[in-house]
C-alpha cells in the first residue's frame, strides 16, 4: 500500500484529531483516481438523511485505498463502536487460525471440548453436533436459545449443552449467536487465550487494529457472538483482508483457502423463498462462516442495527458502516442503488469541484442537535424531584444549570450518576450509567465498556418542557428524556432509540 499523504486527508477528508500512525493507518486516494465518481457518493450522502438510518459512520475502499469516510458528530474516527453480531466474523476467524495451527479440525465434536459440562443423558443430535456445523448457523435448535440462556444461566456452556436439538445438526440454519459463544469458549479451550487475546498476534497487530475490547461471560470467555467493539477503520481494514484473500502488506496474515472456505455458502437461510423475495433480500443469499452471502456477489459480516462490512470483490471494494436502523435491508439498499453503479473500470478524469463539495459534505456530517433555546432554567434550578416506582430504577432527579450546562443527577438506590448536558452543543463525558443495549439482560462481565463515553445535549421546548437527548457514543444507541414541569411536579418521558418509538416510559415525581 501506499504511503499516508497528509495534505490529500486535508484536502478530502475529516480532520483526524489523533496523532497520525502512518504504519497502521489505510491508505488515502482520490475518488476518481480509483474510478468513482465523488458526485456519487455525494448522492449516496444525500441519501442517507432521507430514510430511516441514523448513520453514525462509514469508510469507502476502492483498490485498496479509502476515498471516502465520515463520522456524523458527535461520532468520531478515534471512538471505538459496539460491532454486535459483526463480532461473529472475527470469532470464526479465531477458529480458521486454530485450525490453521491444527488446534482443532472443523469435523471435531462439539461436546469433546467440554466433557464436564454435559447433561447427563447425551442426545444424538448433540453428539453429532460439530464445529462446522455451528459455523453455519445449523446447530439444530429452535427456537434460537441465545437470550434464554444469556439471561438465566451464569454457565453458558452448560445451557447450551441442555438446550434440546430437534433437527440434525447441518441441515436447518436458524441464527444461534450462543453457537458462536461456543465457537469462542472452543478457541479459549484449545488455545488457554481469551478469542480477543488469541487474535491479537495473529489479526489485531497485523493489520494495526489497537484499543478493541469484547465482553465477557462471568467464566471470563470472550463472548463470540457479540461485544466486540472496534474503529471503523479496524473494521474496513479486516474487510479488506478478506477482499485481499488474507494477505496484508504482501504478508498472507489469514490463509487464502481459509477466506476462500468462510467467505462462500454453506447453507442457504430459506430454500423453499420464491425468486422474486429472494432478489430482494440480502439475507436469503446463503450463509458462510458466521457471514453473509449478499446480493451482486458481495457477502458481509453483519451486526444488529446497522453495522456492516461489505467485501464486493467484482468492484475491488469495501464498505465500513456503523449505524442505528430499524430496516438493515432499507440501509444495504442504499449501498446498491448509489454506491454500485459509482465504480467504473478505469481512472475517472480529476474533477476538483466535486472533491471540494465531498469534502464539504463530509466535513459536515452531524445527528440533529437539540438546539440553543430560550432558558426557562431559574423555575427549576437546584430543585431535586422524588420519583414514583419505575423500570429505571430512578429514585430521585435533581436539576441544576451553569454556563450553558445542564447538570442532572440521577439516583438509584444503588449509585448517583451525574450528565452534563450542553445547550446547543453536545457536552462531552462518561458515565457508569448504563445505557440502552440488544443484551442488556445478559449475565455478563461489561466493565471494560464502563465508563461509557457520551455527548449529551439539551433544548427548551417551552417554559414548561425541557428536551434532553443522550448519546451513548461508542454504540449506536440514545435516550431521549421529555421533563414536563409543572408547578412542583415532574412528568418525565423516557424514550431509547433502541425501541424506534414503539416504547415509551413515563415517570411521576415530585419536588422534595
Amino acid at each position: 500500500m501506499k504511503s499516508f499523504v497528509p495534505s490529500l486527508l486535508f484536502l478530502l477528508f475529516i480532520c483526524i484529531n489523533v496523532p497520525a500512525q502512518k504504519t497502521t493507518m489505510l491508505s488515502r486516494s482520490l475518488p476518481e483516481t480509483e474510478g468513482v465518481s465523488s458526485n456519487d457518493i455525494i448522492q449516496f450522502l444525500d441519501a442517507t438523511a432521507n430514510g430511516k438510518t441514523e448513520f453514525h459512520s462509514f469508510m469507502l475502499l476502492r483498490h485498496g485505498k479509502v476515498i471516502a469516510e465520515g463520522w456524523w458528530d458527535p461520532y468520531r474516527p478515534d471512538l471505538k463502536h459496539t460491532l454486535y453480531s459483526c463480532s461473529k466474523s472475527f470469532t470464526a476467524t479465531a477458529i480458521g487460525f486454530a485450525v490453521q495451527e491444527k488446534k482443532l479440525s472443523l469435523n471435531d465434536r462439539v461436546i469433546s471440548f467440554f466433557p464436564n459440562e454435559l447433561p447427563d443423558t447425551v442426545s444424538k443430535y448433540l453428539s453429532e453436533l460439530t464445529v462446522k456445523d455451528v459455523l453455519i448457523m445449523s446447530d439444530g435448535m429452535e427456537p434460537d436459545p441465545s437470550f434464554v440462556v444469556a439471561s438465566k444461566d451464569t454457565n453458558w456452556i452448560k445451557g447450551f449443552f441442555s438446550t434440546p436439538i430437534l433437527h440434525e445438526p447441518g441441515t436447518v440454519f436458524l441464527y444461534n449467536s450462543l453457537g458462536t459463544y461456543m465457537l469462542s469458549a472452543i478457541v479459549q479451550k484449545v488455545t488457554g487465550q481469551k478469542t480477543l487475546d488469541y487474535l491479537k498476534p495473529r489479526l489485531f497487530d497485523p493489520l494495526g487494529i489497537n484499543g478493541m475490547d469484547w465482553e465477557m461471560d462471568l467464566q471470563g470467555i470472550n463472548t463470540g457472538g457479540w461485544g466486540l467493539r472496534l474503529k471503523t477503520e479496524d473494521m474496513a481494514k479486516f474487510a479488506e483482508l478478506f477482499l485481499q484473500k488474507g494477505m496484508w502488506n504482501g504478508k498472507q496474515v489469514l490463509p487464502a483457502a481459509w477466506v476462500k472456505e468462510a467467505s462462500t455458502m454453506k447453507i442457504m437461510q430459506d430454500p423453499n423463498a420464491p425468486q422474486s423475495k429472494k432478489d430482494s433480500s440480502d439475507w436469503l443469499q446463503g450463509y458462510c462462516y458466521q457471514m453473509w452471502r449478499c446480493r451482486h456477489n458481495a457477502f458481509r459480516g453483519d451486526g444488529a442495527y446497522g453495522q456492516f462490512m461489505i467485501i464486493m470483490p467484482e468492484q475491488d471494494a469495501v464498505l465500513a458502516i456503523t449505524a442505528e436502523t430499524p430496516d438493515m435491508q432499507e440501509e444495504i439498499n442504499l449501498v446498491w442503488k448509489y454506491l454500485l453503479p459509482a465504480f467504473k473500470k478505469n481512472k475517472l478524469p480529476a474533477d476538483n469541484d466535486a472533491v471540494a463539495r465531498l469534502k464539504e459534505k463530509l466535513k459536515t456530517l452531524a445527528l440533529t442537535l437539540p438546539q440553543k433555546s430560550e432558558t426557562f432554567a431559574a423555575a427549576i434550578n437546584g430543585k431535586n424531584f422524588t420519583t414514583s416506582p419505575n423500570n429505571l430504577h430512578w429514585q430521585n432527579i435533581s436539576f441544576n444549570f451553569s454556563n450553558d450546562l445542564c447538570k442532572i443527577k440521577f439516583q438509584t438506590d444503588a449509585a448517583i450518576y451525574q450528565i452534563d448536558f450542553g445547550a446547543g452543543r453536545w457536552q462531552a463525558g462518561e458515565t457508569n450509567m448504563p445505557g440502552p443495549s440488544l443484551t442488556t439482560g445478559a449475565i455478563e462481565n461489561v466493565s471494560m465498556i464502563l465508563p461509557a463515553k457520551i455527548a449529551a445535549g439539551y433544548t427548551w421546548k417551552d417554559a414548561n418542557t425541557l428536551e434532553l437527548v443522550l448519546h451513548y457514543i461508542e454504540s449506536p444507541h440514545s435516550e431521549t428524556l421529555i421533563c414536563h414541569f409543572h408547578d412542583n411536579k415532574l412528568t418525565l418521558e423516557a424514550m431509547r432509540s433502541i425501541d424506534f418509538g414503539k416504547n415509551k416510559i413515563i415517570i411521576e415525581a415530585e419536588e422534595k
